[in-house]
């Protein structure tokens, strides 16, 4: 085990490092939330679409290009504009699916010094790339354990959420798509603060806790076995945790995708769905902590949304990515190894929209 006084943030703890469900869960209650949309009335979607595109900060998802020579241009002459014409709205286009979204949850938390490269400290504390099939029925969430040791582009072989803190999304992208052989369509990521935000505009979720444990992070909150109401800082203590248990990161996703699963059902609650107010409230405090790419506006995920309303929760599979077990790098950090054969069949599968039969196949997780 490191014995830096913050293993969780510096990624090279027990052999059973891993993600953190913040990320998921904020995209998949913001998706739900959408999804919903269509039955508000007609002045709150344009609310909460203004909200969305003035609020959310955007993503550099590609590493910029080398700056051109600049060339001098001659000075337009002025020309008389014609007077703008008023044309009807046209509802967005439904989104050319299947479709990859990277989902990241950072381990950043507001006032860190920067890394050396200049980047945040931080780093891909959950990691899921989810899956939207071309039927518009089923999603996928491919959870991926965040010290599993990969080629990082540039880099050589590193945990994969370090990529994050070398060179921030672009490279995160970069890596995954390598690993999968597939595009990345789209990328969402969200720090702690919008976790706790999200869950406290909820009201709290309920999730049942198999077995009693105790949390080592900040205030050390106590978990018994049973159904817990969890929000704010409780909640992201119970996604966040894996020393507490024997098999570390593997508990930790479990309790992350069980998280998931249990905002979905508050969200879309009779309750949840006949308040305006909880629903507002879901997505403008997302927007204030979220941070998307340039394609994602407003118009286009509820147009995304929109298309998957017909999504069931037991439609919505979430697994983690096999590894190979557990191992040291030559540097004598904790890693897991990796699965290349998942890799490729997982990768495969993606590039075929049959992911659905390959999880029925191997029934990962």
């Amino acid at each position: 085990m490191d014995s830096r006084p913050d293993p969780d943030k510096t990624g090279s703890a027990a052999p059973s490092g891993g993600p953190a469900k913040r990320k998921p869960t904020a995209f998949k209650v913001l998706i739900a939330a959408l999804i919903v949309i269509p039955l508000v009335a007609a002045g709150f979607i344009f609310n909460l679409a203004r909200i969305w595109d003035t609020e959310t900060a955007t993503l550099e998802t590609q590493s910029p290009s080398p700056t051109a020579t600049a060339t001098p241009t001659p000075t337009p002459k002025p020309t008389v504009k014609p007077s703008p014409k008023a044309t009807p709205l046209k509802p967005p286009p439904p989104p050319t699916l299947p479709m990859n979204i990277l989902v990241l949850g950072s381990d950043h938390r507001r006032g860190d010094p920067p890394a050396p490269s200049g980047l945040p400290d931080q780093r891909a504390d959950a990691i899921m790339l989810v899956h939207l099939a071309r039927d518009g029925r089923h999603v996928y969430g491919i959870s991926l354990m965040r010290d599993t040791w990969v080629p990082i582009p540039g880099y050589g072989e590193a945990k994969i959420n370090s990529s994050l803190m070398l060179g921030g999304v672009p490279l995160v992208v970069r890596t995954v798509e390598s690993l999968f052989g597939q595009k990345i369509h789209h990328v969402i990521s969200m720090d702690f603060e919008g976790f706790r935000g999200i869950t406290d505009a909820l009201g709290g979720v309920d999730v049942n806790v198999r077995e009693a444990f105790t949390s080592t992070h900040d205030t050390h909150q106590h978990f018994p076995a049973g159904v817990n109401k969890l929000k704010g800082q409780r909640a992201l203590e119970f996604v966040r945790e894996r020393y507490a248990f024997a098999d570390g990161d593997f508990q930790r996703i479990r309790n992350q995708q069980t998280m998931v699963r249990a905002t979905l059902a508050k969200l879309l609650s009779a309750k949840t769905l006949s308040n305006p107010v909880t629903l507002y409230k879901v997505v403008s405090t997302a927007s204030r902590y979220m941070k998307v790419d340039k394609g994602l506006t407003a118009a286009k995920l509820a147009s995304l949304a929109y298309s998957l309303r017909n999504v069931r929760m037991q439609d919505a599979v979430f697994f983690n990515l096999p590894t190979a077990g557990f191992g040291f790098s030559t540097d004598g950090q904790s890693i897991v190894l990796p699965d290349w054969g998942a890799f490729a069949a997982v990768g495969a599968a993606l590039g075929r929209d049959t992911v659905g039969a390959y999880v029925a196949q191997n029934r990962p997780g």
